[in-house]
């Protein structure tokens, strides 16, 4: 549970203040007896209680050497890590599979350099490293038993990466989901739907992924016409001036294309014009597309019908 001190009334601020300004003076004095009070009766009892705990004078003199050695294995590595990342984010830039490798790779040499942090400093202070990384081994195979999933997720993950399955920026559907790659690491992966929300997906649950930007996809434009048009006409007027559309529309790969009456309907008859674009891109070039089409039939004065609703009205006469 996460503690807000705002929230608290002021009369609990006002306690929490006192509590914690006590112990701060109590631990200060603990620290800075034998200086404040050397050689009196109150600074050996403090020195022979608490002080053991809280000699940190004694501590800085008797451990410096192995306090420096530590921050430089700090310092050494951190330097290491951003030379690396540095390196790294310069192959990012020539592609999605790039950009992927990179960053798994980012992110297991995060995991790396905290772990060699960690071995290192204990090795300054006298720790044996064999016998830690012994102890690390029985440890993680005991973890290993209950941690199968995870193991199942960063193996996912490496065989998604090496067998070309998906990259990052691209477009994929997992079910009812579809979403872009926004970043692929060693146990999920996180994908961006159309609203711009974030899901998280285990890479062990990745099945039956579709992965539409292999290809160029269709955007399609279904519009309809009114029956009184001379179809001959019009379709002479499409193939000659539907491709201009292109210029207009830069997400446009391949096409427009007329493609003819895709079926007549109640007010209409219902034509296709087809074009390709990333799959990225897709939504938005077929928004696009209308648009233009509809320009162009203004400027031409082509009638697209609304629905009609023909009556017979037929009238009896009685004898």
């Amino acid at each position: 549970m996460k503690f807000n001190f705002k929230n608290k009334s002021k009369e609990d601020q006002k306690k929490i203040i006192v509590v914690t300004t006590v112990i701060l003076l109590f631990v200060l004095v603990a620290v800075l007896s034998p200086i404040i009070f050397p050689g009196t009766q109150f600074a050996l009892i403090i020195d022979n209680s608490i002080g053991k705990f809280f000699n940190v004078i004694d501590f800085f003199t008797n451990n410096y050497v192995t306090l420096l050695e530590s921050i430089a294995v700090v310092i050494f590595i951190w330097i290491l890590y951003k030379v690396l990342v540095l390196i790294i984010s310069v192959f990012i830039k020539r592609g999605h599979r790039s950009e992927t490798i990179g960053k798994l790779l980012m992110n297991s040499i995060k995991y790396i350099a905290v772990i060699a942090v960690i071995f290192l400093i204990l090795s300054a202070w006298g720790v044996q490293t064999p016998t830690l990384l012994a102890g690390a081994g029985i440890i993680g195979l005991a973890i290993s038993f209950g941690a199968q999933s995870l193991i199942e997720d960063i193996f996912a993950g490496l065989f998604i990466i090496f067998e070309n399955q998906f990259a990052v920026g691209d477009v994929i559907e997992i079910g009812d989901f579809r979403g872009i790659v926004k970043e692929l690491g060693l146990r999920i992966t996180k994908f961006e739907d159309v609203n711009g929300d974030i899901k998280m997906i285990n890479n062990s649950d990745i099945r039956g992924a579709i992965n539409s930007s292999n290809v160029l996809s269709q955007a399609i434009c279904e519009i309809e016409i009114s029956y009184k048009q001379d179809i001959e006409k019009f379709e002479t007027f499409m193939r000659e001036n539907v491709k201009l559309i292109k210029n207009e529309v830069s997400t446009i790969k391949k096409g427009p294309f007329y493609q003819g009456i895709e079926k007549f309907g109640e007010s209409g008859m219902r034509i296709r014009i087809v074009a390709w674009s990333k799959e990225v891109d897709r939504l938005y070039t077929i928004r696009e597309l209308n648009k233009h089409v509809k320009v162009l039939f203004d400027k031409n004065n082509i009638e697209i019908p609304f629905p009609q609703v023909v009556v017979h009205n037929e009238i009896k006469n009685e004898l």
